[in-house]
C-alpha cells in the first residue's frame, strides 16, 4: 500500500470513528434525558407558597394564534395576564382586548416604537416586564398553548429546582406534512446534544433555553437589567441563559409534555424561515462552523446510504430510529410522529434551504430586517 493510500485509509478511519462516536454520544444523551429530564405532566408536590405570577406575551401579527393562546392563559389562575400588541397590522390587539374584557387581571397594552439597538421581541418583553407586578415573570410566545394544570406544574418545578430561569420546552404539535419535515428538529437538537445533568454544572457552556416559555424569578431578572441583557440579539433565549449563568444564576429546563404545547409554523416554507433567522447565531455567528455542521449532517445521515463502509449499516439504523426516539421522549407519540424517523436519510437535504438562508448577512422576520 502506497503512502497516499495509507493516508486516505487513515483519514477514512478517522472520519468513520468520529461519526460513530458522535452518534453514540447523541444516543446516550437521549437515553439520559428520557430518564432524567423533568416533565411538567408528571406528579409534583404541592406548592409551599404560591408567588404572585405574571403571564406575559409579546404579539406581532398573531391574530391567528391569540384565541387559543388566551383561552389557555386565562384559565390558569395567574394574578395577571398581559399581552403587548407590537404594532400589529392584522387586528391582534383588538381581538385580544375583546377576549380579555371582563377578566380580572387580564389586559392588553400597546408597544412603544422600537428603539435603536433593540430587536423587536426583546423590546416587547422589556416593556411587558415594566408593566408587570409579579414575583415570577413568565414570558410566553403567542403560538404556545397552555392546558389545564400547566401553571401549577411550572411553579412546582421552579420551586423544586431552585432555578432563577426555568425554560419550558413545549411539545411540538405538528399539523401538516410540510411542517413535519423539519419543525420537530428542535426537539432532536435539545434532547440529543446536552444531557440534563450537565445543565446543573456551573459551566456557561451547559446553559441553554427555549424562548417559547421563559420563567424568571423577578429578583434575578431585574438584577441583570431584564431583556436589556440581550437587547439586540436574535438568539435571545440561549444568550440570556448563558449570560445569566455566567453571573452565577441557576438556569434549568423542563419538558412541557401534556401541559404545554406549541405549533411553531404552519408549513415547510415558514419552518425554513423560522429556523433560518436564528441558525447562524446558534452556530456562534460563524459561517465556517455553519458549513461544517451541514457537512457533518450529511456524513451522519445521508452518506451511509450512498457508500458502504465500516459502520455504515449501524449509522443507517440509528439514522432511521433517532427522530422516532426523540419524538417519543418529547411526548409526541402518534403514529405520524413516530414515522418521522423514516425522514432521517434525507434530513440534511430538507435542511439545505435553512442553511442557505442562514448564511446571508440579513434576515427578515415579522416585517423587520436584522443584520447578522
Amino acid at each position: 500500500m502506497s503512502r497516499r493510500q495509507r493516508a486516505a485509509s487513515l483519514a477514512q478511519g478517522l472520519l468513520v470513528g468520529m461519526t460513530l462516536g458522535y452518534t453514540a454520544y447523541r444516543a446516550v444523551t437521549l437515553a439520559v434525558n428520557a430518564r432524567r429530564f423533568p416533565r411538567l405532566d408528571r406528579p409534583h408536590a404541592p406548592l409551599r407558597q404560591r408567588p404572585r405570577v405574571s403571564l406575559l406575551t409579546p404579539a406581532r401579527d398573531e391574530a391567528h394564534n391569540v384565541p387559543k393562546l388566551l383561552q389557555g392563559l386565562l384559565s390558569q389562575g395567574a394574578d395577571e395576564v398581559i399581552l403587548l400588541d407590537d404594532n400589529s397590522s392584522d387586528g391582534t390587539g383588538d381581538l385580544a382586548r375583546d377576549l380579555c374584557r371582563g377578566v380580572p387581571g387580564a389586559r392588553v397594552i400597546s408597544g412603544a416604537p422600537l428603539p435603536d439597538g433593540w430587536s423587536g421581541k426583546n423590546w416587547a418583553c422589556q416593556q411587558l416586564s415594566q408593566a408587570a407586578s409579579g414575583e415570577v415573570l413568565i414570558f410566553v410566545d403567542a403560538d404556545v398553548e397552555w392546558h389545564a394544570g400547566a401553571l401549577d406544574a411550572v411553579l412546582a418545578e421552579l420551586e423544586r429546582s431552585g432555578a432563577d430561569l426555568l425554560s419550558c420546552w413545549p411539545r411540538q404539535d405538528v399539523g401538516s406534512a410540510g411542517e413535519r419535515l423539519i419543525t420537530p428538529y428542535i426537539d432532536l437538537y435539545l434532547l440529543t446534544l446536552l444531557p440534563y445533568p450537565a445543565m446543573r454544572l456551573p459551566l456557561v457552556a451547559t446553559a441553554t433555553a427555549v424562548g417559547q416559555v421563559m420563567v424568571f424569578r423577578r429578583s434575578s431578572y431585574d438584577a441583570v437589567g431584564g431583556h436589556q441583557l440581550v437587547q439586540g440579539d436574535v438568539l435571545e433565549d440561549v444568550l440570556f441563559a448563558k449570560r445569566l449563568k455566567a453571573r452565577g444564576y441557576r438556569v434549568l429546563g423542563a419538558l412541557g409534555g401534556e401541559r404545554i404545547g406549541v405549533r411553531m409554523y404552519q408549513d415547510y416554507a415558514s419552518s425554513v424561515n423560522g429556523y433560518a433567522k436564528s441558525w447562524l447565531p446558534v452556530h456562534g455567528n460563524s459561517r465556517l462552523l455553519l458549513s461544517v455542521a451541514l457537512a457533518g449532517q450529511f456524513c451522519v445521515y445521508t452518506l451511509p446510504w450512498m457508500l458502504d463502509f465500516p459502520g455504515a449499516r449501524l449509522l443507517r439504523v440509528t439514522g432511521l430510529l433517532e427522530r422516532s426516539a426523540v419524538a417519543w421522549t418529547a411526548g409526541r407519540r402518534r403514529p405520524a410522529d413516530l414515522a418521522e424517523g423514516l425522514l432521517g436519510p434525507i434530513g440534511p437535504l430538507l435542511q439545505l434551504p435553512v442553511y442557505h438562508k442562514a448564511i446571508r448577512r440579513k434576515v427578515k422576520w415579522k416585517g423587520r430586517v436584522y443584520e447578522q
